[in-house]
């Protein structure tokens, strides 16, 4: 198995500007709506995390101890679906069958949690916001040659990034490539 390795930064003319193309997804094809945005943000992960580290560095200056706990509790509760799905089998399988009913889930558990710590609207601007945009861009942009490229090799193994890695903790490493 070869070696985590991060990713090069996309241009912004290839992630946003001239070259990049957009088109809306057909939802009535989920398999490939979810195929799209699995890619892309195989991809571009790098751009999605220097994008959502300016947003969190943002509000970390306007609101720090909001953020801090904010983002406190969102790792807890990811981390505590990643490890009930490797040691709860029923937890497993609904992570695997419905991937974006767990991000949901975890999502309004933690919104849950901070609106008791008063903490709502940080962690509406600093975490969901990022999460909503990537999910947007990821769905929303077209692959191109070297994209498809890119993801054949993580698919196959010769290539790890921190995403590709995500994505299998998530239960959508078979997916990944295809």
């Amino acid at each position: 198995m070869a070696a985590v390795q991060p990713p090069p930064l996309r241009s912004l003319d290839d992630f946003l500007l001239s070259t990049a193309r957009f088109a809306v997804p057909d939802v009535r094809d989920l398999d490939r709506w979810n195929n799209r945005i699995i890619n892309n943000l195989l991809y571009y992960q790098s751009n999605y995390l220097l994008s959502a580290l300016g947003l969190l560095l943002l509000a970390g200056y306007l609101r720090p101890l909001q953020t801090v706990l904010g983002a406190a509790v969102v790792s807890v509760l990811f981390l505590g679906l990643i490890w009930g799905a490797e040691h709860r089998a029923p937890i497993r399988r609904f992570r695997r069958n419905h991937p974006l009913l767990s991000l949901l889930a975890v999502l309004s558990l933690s919104y849950t949690l901070l609106t008791v710590l008063r903490a709502a609207a940080v962690f509406l601007f600093a975490i969901a916001f990022p999460i909503l945009m990537i999910l947007v861009h990821a769905s929303l942009r077209l692959r191109n040659l070297k994209n498809k490229l890119e993801n054949r090799l993580e698919s196959i193994g010769l290539k790890r990034t921190p995403m590709g890695l995500l994505l299998e903790a998530l239960g959508q490493e078979q997916e990944a490539g295809s």
